[in-house]
């Protein structure tokens, strides 16, 4: 169940509304207050509210609403919020803000290399990036990686080098947080914290990345094996724990056939449209594995109404240190910032295809 609040509600109000949720509840359930677009609400399992606690709960002074929904995912889920979330990113740095959701007009491209590998390999890539139109620099500091001998990222100094990248740019950062102590540390660095597929089902990352000091964006992928109901429920977690701004990302899920990486899944895009008001975004580089898919999966992807893309880009693939097959060039990054946003262009009708 969903309370909204009253705006002018007053602090012996809310009090009293307080010690009857922590009646019905038991005082060892969690109850959580966070803000949805400029109104203060309440999330509790519905499951608990009977109908003489319905009835007292909406005699309250303090409850302008309340809403019982059925889906295990409720502030995330359209029949709470019918509009679109609309995001800001960069908003609170020296950057171009970029706006992803409701308000966007054309898709988001956040790109760069897969990891973090030196100085002149970033800025030549952020430099590369921006000229191509892109609107957001991705880049991996601290990298998960399948085998414990793989590069795992430079660290701080790649948050460093990603904060030097934006002043030198204007572009905002993205990049991934891996443990819940270092949410803080990132998020003084980043304008968007990713949290990644082997993740997706990390509660205590997650409730940290929704508590965040700065309220960033939260980038949630899909996990590995997660079904459209798990991959929600994650999102839930940052939305309760208080940050409502949660970018959901399709990045493929694991299959049996080795000739890519992953299968990406595009008809969950029009089916969250469907179910949630959050922006959604797909990675066409994990979820392929080749290079030579990835502009066609674009193209896709924008078609399927995904409202951005995060793709891997290297100055020289071959040599990359991190996901080398699946990254490509700043050229074929700029043709498919071109052909994504006409394509874009020509589903809202902007643009005839005769």
């Amino acid at each position: 169940m969903i309370i909204t609040i009253r705006q002018d509600t007053n602090s012996e109000d809310r009090a009293q509304l307080m010690a009857l949720l922590c009646r019905i509840t038991g005082s060892q359930r969690p109850i959580t207050t966070t803000q949805m677009h400029e109104r203060e609400v309440i999330a509790i399992d519905s499951a608990l509210v009977d109908a003489q606690a319905q009835i007292a709960l909406q005699a309250q002074n303090a409850v302008e609403q309340t809403h019982s929904l059925t889906t295990p995912y409720q502030l995330a889920s359209r029949s709470f919020q019918s509009e679109n979330t609309s995001i800001t990113i960069g908003s609170t740095t020296d950057c171009t803000p970029v706006t992803i959701g409701a308000d966007s007009s054309q898709p988001v491209i956040m790109a760069g290399p897969c990891a973090v590998e030196s100085r002149d390999q970033l800025l030549t890539t952020a430099q590369a990036v921006k000229r191509a139109g892109a609107q957001v620099l991705r880049g991996g500091a601290f990298k998960p990686r399948t085998s414990p001998y793989q590069f795992q990222g430079l660290g701080i100094e790649g948050l460093h080098l990603l904060a030097e990248a934006r002043t030198l740019t204007g572009l905002p950062v993205i990049t991934e947080v891996m443990e819940p102590g270092m949410v803080e540390t990132v998020a003084q660095y980043a304008d968007v914290l990713q949290i990644g597929t082997r993740n997706a089902q990390n509660f205590p990352l997650l409730l940290a990345a929704g508590r965040n000091s700065k309220q960033l964006p939260v980038l949630l992928k899909r996990g590995l094996s997660s079904t459209i109901e798990e991959w929600l429920l994650a999102a839930e977690y940052v939305i309760a724990a208080g940050n409502p701004n949660v970018i959901l990302c399709e990045r493929g899920i694991r299959s049996y056939d080795p000739q890519t990486r992953n299968v990406l899944d595009l008809s969950c895009v029009p089916l969250l449209h469907q179910l949630t008001h959050l922006p959604i975004m797909v990675d066409p580089s994990h979820s392929t594995g080749r290079r030579e898919l990835v502009p066609i999966m674009s193209r896709a992807s924008i078609a399927a109404e995904a409202q951005g893309l995060i793709i891997e880009v290297h100055p020289d693939p071959n040599t990359a240190l991190c996901d080398g097959k699946q990254s490509i060039t700043p050229e074929q990054l700029e043709k498919i910032v071109h052909e994504t946003a006409m394509l874009a262009r020509m589903m809202r009708g902007e643009v005839s295809v005769a």
